[in-house]
């Protein structure tokens, strides 16, 4: 047994051979000043670290003999002595268990959804999270998610594309938050690489007839009583704005000032936003009974609550007006469509619609080139027609 102060060059064969002469006693390594080995009497031995830095003198005990080898217990003695002379704790807390997919969307929903998004767009990710990602990845930790399962998860959706889109984007979502909360490499999100179908918007448009029809089927309704007058108004009110449906629900008295002719609509989809109070707006609301103690425009049937879907409502309207294949949202595209005909341009339409991204407004940039084909064809038809010698039709 070396005498105490000396140093060896700690090896397992060394180690092995080392037998305490008393109680316990440390031998130091004679390369890495600070790295030992701890031999009790009873033939255990134990690697240490014993160092100074800022904060004083440290001491820890790295592991057993034979379940650490001298190679391993070299490399974490270098470790800790570095971290006790730059004045930090010797042994770093263990790291956190990592995340599974089922753990990073509730902190993604409570973190980041809940505080930033609208009550409507929540609900929507926490369909997309709780039919689509949980039942195929939930499980699965977040460094294990590979752009395979990523694939797979979107390609199972390939029947529905625009879920199957939505659902990659909300885990693509969630990934990125996963990277900015340090919980996964910057650069590691697997859903980057997978492209997304190829999808159409949805285009139906009311015609003039349609329009003729809805209108009677709404009046015949408001006095039939088949359809309740508070719905009645808030279909006319679409029409009639290009609003969004929950727009239209939740306006309130107070938002009508009729000295600026404004709407001021205070939980819009972009924000805070005004729209025009046009003389045919003004008569459906003029025929709006309003109720004392109810500040929403649009009533429910519970005292002092507004109505808070049109679904049944529009199928019933729908039906007996014979719109086939016309969606409640579909009213909002119509009026952007008469807009177009019209003559207003696509940055009017889409401060008309209430909209900020100018390719949400694009997708109606088709029908403004059919009016600008149909306006092309009279004028070359008059033109024709003088240098024919004859009127125009």
């Amino acid at each position: 047994m070396p005498s105490r102060g000396s140093a060896i060059r700690i090896t397992k064969q060394r180690v092995d051979a080392l037998r305490a002469t008393s109680n316990n006693v440390v031998v130091w390594d004679r390369d890495l000043p600070g790295f030992g080995v701890r031999v009790y009497g009873s033939g255990r031995k134990l690697y240490v670290v014993q160092s100074r830095g800022p904060a004083g003198s440290k001491r820890l005990t790295l592991g057993r003999h034979g379940e650490l080898s001298p190679t391993q217990a070299r490399k974490l003695a270098r470790i800790a002595i570095g971290r006790i002379k730059r004045g930090e704790d010797p042994k770093p807390k263990a790291p956190e268990p990592e995340p599974n997919v089922s753990e990073l969307a509730r902190r993604f929903m409570q973190a980041h959804v809940a505080p930033n998004c609208k009550a409507r767009t929540e609900s929507h990710y926490r369909g997309f999270i709780h039919n689509h990602i949980l039942p195929a990845l939930g499980d699965k930790p977040i460094g294990m998610v590979g752009r395979q399962d990523v694939a797979a998860l979107h390609f199972a959706l390939r029947d529905r594309p625009s879920a199957a889109n939505c659902t990659l984007r909300v885990l693509s979502q969630m990934f990125r938050k996963a990277e900015e909360w340090g919980l996964m490499p910057e650069g590691s999100n697997p859903c980057r690489s997978v492209r997304k179908y190829r999808t159409r918007w949805r285009e139906r448009y009311l015609t003039e007839e349609e329009y003729r029809r809805i209108g009677q089927v709404l009046k015949d309704a408001e006095a039939n009583g088949s359809i309740g007058k508070p719905a009645v108004a808030a279909l006319r009110l679409l029409m009639l704005t290009g609003c969004r449906r929950d727009e239209i629900l939740t306006l309130q008295w107070d938002d009508v000032d009729r000295n600026a002719r404004e709407l001021r609509l205070r939980d819009s989809k972009t924000g805070p936003a005004m729209i025009a109070l046009t003389s045919a707006v003004e008569r459906v609301l003029d025929g709006i009974e309003r109720i004392p103690g109810n500040p929403w425009v649009i009533t429910g049937i519970r005292p002092g609550k507004r109505l808070m879907t049109l679904k049944s409502t529009w199928r019933r309207a729908q039906a007996l007006a014979g719109l086939e294949g016309i969606r409640l949202h579909d009213l909002r595209h119509s009026y952007a469509s008469r807009a177009l005909a019209l003559g207003k341009s696509l940055t009017m339409i889409g401060k008309l619609l209430n909209q900020v991204q100018l390719q949400t407004t694009a997708r109606y940039a088709h029908l403004m080139l059919d009016a600008e084909k149909a306006a092309a064809a009279r004028v070359g038809d008059t033109i024709a027609a003088q240098v024919a010698g004859r009127r125009a039709g």
